[in-house]
C-alpha cells in the first residue's frame, strides 16, 4: 500500500498558482502544518483569525512591518482542503515583482518553495484524489478542445478510478473465493466452482477491455490526431496549413520546393485537436538539403493518423503515389478548383476546394470529422480516455487474467497457479488509481505538473 507521511512531520510549501507574467491579480498558496502560523507573521495575525472557508482582506508586511502588497486571503484547515492540510491562499495584484515580494516573504517566514505538482501530490497523499484523479487535473489544465476538456473533466471526478476499483474489488472476493477452494480442499464451498470462478474473471476482463479501448481516444485528446499534409510541390500544401490554421503560418510561394522542413501547429475542429504537419513536397530531389526534407516527409507518414494527400486540380492528374506503409485515414484533396478542373479528374473521389477563394473548406472539415469517427456521439456517456500509463497497467492485468483463466479450464492444473495470476492482475489494477505501491511512479507523474498545482 502507499506509504502515508503524516502532516506534522511534513514541511510546509507556498508557490505562486497563477501563470507567470503580469495580469489583474496573481494567486499564492500555502500548505503545511505550519500555514497558518506562517500566514500570520506575513499578515500581522490576521490568518488565524480567518473563518475557515471565507476570505479577508488583509496586507502583506515585510520584516520591517512596510507593507509588500494587500489582497484577499483565504484559509483551509485541514482535513478540508484541496490538499488535506491547513492550507492559505492569498490574492494580490498581478506584477511579476509584487507577487515574488509575497512569495519571498512566505518563504521567509518559514515555508519552502514547492515543486511542480506538489499541492496535488499532497492531495493524492492524503486520500482527498486517486492517482487517476490527479492525472484528471493536469489533464484539466492542459485541454485544448471541448472534448479533451470533457473527458478530463470526468477524470477528475473519479469515473475511471471508481470503474478500475469496482473490476479489482470483484478480482479481490475472485481470488479468495479461489484461496478457500485450495486451502480447504475437503470443504464442499461450490460445486460449480470453476464455472463460477470463470465467469467473474470474464467479467473483470470486460471491463478491462472496454476501458482498453479508450486508449486511441485518450492518445488523441492529449497529442492530437498526426495530420500529415503532403503532395507534390507547389500544389497547395502550405496554402492548406494556413487556411486551416487561420492565419499565415508558412511561407507561400510559387517556386516549388519553398517548403524544406515539416511545419506543425493544433487546430481544434469538431472538439478534437489536429496536429497538422506541413510536408516538404515529394520529388526527386534537386539537393542535399531538398532530399532531407522528403526523407522528413516519409518518415511524417509513417508516424501519421490521418494524411490529407493534396494534389493541383486544374493539371492533369498525375502517376499514383507510391506511400510508405501506413495504417492512416487517407483523404485525397484537389486544390485550385477556382482555376478549373482538368478533365483528367472527371469522377475522382477528393474533396475540392479552393485555397485562394476559401471555397470547399466546410466539405474537407466534415470529411475528416467523418473519417476519423470522433464525433462527442462516439464518446458515449461517460468520456473515460486511458493514457499510456493506464494502458500499460490495464494489458498487465488483462495478460494476467487470460492466464488465470487458462488454468482454470482444465481442473488438472494447479491452481495455486492462477491465484499467482490474478494477485498479478490486482495489483496491476491497482496501480491505475494507486492502491498498491506507487511511489515510483510519483516523481515521474507529478513531475510534468506546473508549479503551484
Amino acid at each position: 500500500m502507499i506509504r502515508m507521511q503524516s502532516p506534522e512531520y511534513r514541511s510546509t510549501i507556498a508557490a505562486i498558482a497563477t501563470a507567470p507574467g503580469t495580469g489583474a491579480v496573481s494567486l499564492l498558496r500555502i500548505s503545511g502544518p505550519d500555514a497558518i502560523e506562517i500566514a500570520d507573521l506575513a499578515t500581522g495575525g490576521k490568518a488565524s483569525s480567518v473563518i475557515p472557508r471565507t476570505s479577508r482582506y488583509c496586507k502583506i508586511y515585510d520584516a520591517d512591518h512596510q507593507i509588500i502588497d494587500d489582497g484577499l486571503m483565504t484559509v483551509f484547515r485541514a482535513p478540508n482542503s484541496f490538499t488535506g492540510e491547513n492550507s492559505i491562499e492569498f490574492t494580490g495584484h498581478g506584477g511579476m515583482l509584487v507577487t515574488r515580494e509575497v512569495l519571498g516573504r512566505f518563504l521567509a517566514c518559514g515555508a519552502i518553495a514547492a515543486g511542480p505538482g506538489e499541492f496535488t501530490q499532497r492531495a493524492f497523499l492524503n486520500g482527498k484524489l486517486d492517482l487517476t484523479q490527479a492525472e484528471g487535473v493536469m489533464d484539466l489544465i492542459s485541454a485544448q478542445t471541448r472534448l479533451s476538456l470533457r473527458a478530463a473533466r470526468s477524470q477528475l471526478e473519479g469515473t475511471l478510478g471508481k470503474r478500475t476499483t469496482e473490476a479489482r474489488d470483484q478480482l479481490l472476493e475472485t481470488l479468495a473465493h479461489l484461496e478457500a477452494w485450495i486451502d480447504f480442499p475437503e470443504e464442499d464451498i461450490d460445486p460449480q466452482t470453476g464455472i463460477h470462478l470463470r465467469g467473474k474473471i470474464d467479467e473483470v476482463l470486460s471491463v478491462v477491455d472496454s476501458l482498453l479501448a479508450t486508449a486511441d481516444q485518450g492518445r488523441v485528446l492529449r497529442e492530437g490526431v498526426r495530420t500529415v499534409i503532403f503532395g507534390e510541390p507547389n500544389v497547395g500544401k502550405s496554402s492548406l496549413l494556413n487556411r486551416l490554421l487561420g492565419f499565415e503560418r508558412a511561407i507561400v510561394s510559387d517556386v516549388a520546393g519553398t517548403t524544406r522542413d515539416t511545419i506543425e501547429e493544433i487546430i481544434n475542429l469538431h472538439g478534437l485537436p489536429l496536429r497538422l504537419v506541413d510536408t516538404a513536397g515529394v520529388r526527386e530531389a534537386g539537393d542535399q538539403i531538398e532530399a532531407e526534407g522528403i526523407q522528413r516527409t516519409v518518415r511524417q507518414i509513417e508516424a501519421a493518423d490521418l494524411l490529407l494527400e493534396i494534389a493541383d486540380g486544374s493539371k492533369p492528374k498525375p502517376a499514383e503515389a507510391v506511400l510508405p506503409h501506413t495504417a492512416a485515414k487517407h483523404l485525397r484533396v484537389l486544390n485550385k478548383t477556382d482555376l478549373g478542373e482538368h478533365p483528367s479528374w472527371t469522377g475522382f473521389d477528393a474533396v475540392r476546394l479552393s485555397c485562394e477563394t476559401g471555397s470547399g473548406f466546410d466539405a474537407l472539415s466534415e470529411a475528416i470529422r467523418d473519417a476519423l469517427h470522433f464525433s462527442e456521439a462516439d464518446w458515449g456517456e461517460h468520456a473515460i480516455a486511458i493514457n499510456a500509463r493506464h494502458q500499460a497497467s490495464l494489458i498487465a492485468a488483462r495478460t494476467s487474467l487470460l492466464a488465470a483463466l487458462d488454468l482454470l479450464k482444465n481442473p488438472s492444473n494447479d491452481t495455486e497457479l492462477a491465484a499467482i495470476d490474478l494477485r498479478e492482475a490486482l495489483d496491476a489494477l491497482g496501480e491505475i488509481p494507486g492502491k498498491v505501491d506507487t511511489e515510483d511512479l510519483l516523481g515521474v507523474i507529478f513531475s510534468r505538473f506546473c508549479i503551484g498545482k
